[in-house]
């Protein structure tokens, strides 16, 4: 459960000051789909502890939603330029959104 009160939200009973997140989405092309490309989005924004999601789309890309410390949102965009060693990354589209107080990173379907 969460709740925002002016820019604090508070998530399962801590507070997180929305002002110092911050959000971006991201579009990547290549060939980006069937080589780990989500799982090892996932794994690298929960290490550096970054919410958010990935998934595939329809028209080859991946679309992914990292939010949290503005150089944690950073070093996440900055992998998906590499991606996962089997990746070919062609480009990276990144629009800065306000946060949204997203928990936990999943890969969605």
């Amino acid at each position: 459960m969460s709740e925002t009160v002016g820019s604090i939200l508070t998530v399962a009973h801590e507070r997180v000051d929305m002002s110092k997140r911050t959000r971006a989405h991201v579009f990547v092309s290549g060939t980006v789909q069937g080589v780990s490309f989500r799982a090892t989005t996932r794994d690298t924004a929960r290490q550096h502890g970054v919410e958010g999601w990935v998934r595939n789309l329809n028209d080859g890309r991946v679309e992914a939603v990292f939010e949290g410390p503005g150089d944690d949102v950073d070093a996440l965009v900055e992998f998906c330029h590499e991606g996962s060693s089997a990746a070919r990354v062609e480009d990276v589209d990144v629009t800065d959104k306000e946060p949204q107080g997203e928990s936990g990173f999943r890969v969605r379907w």
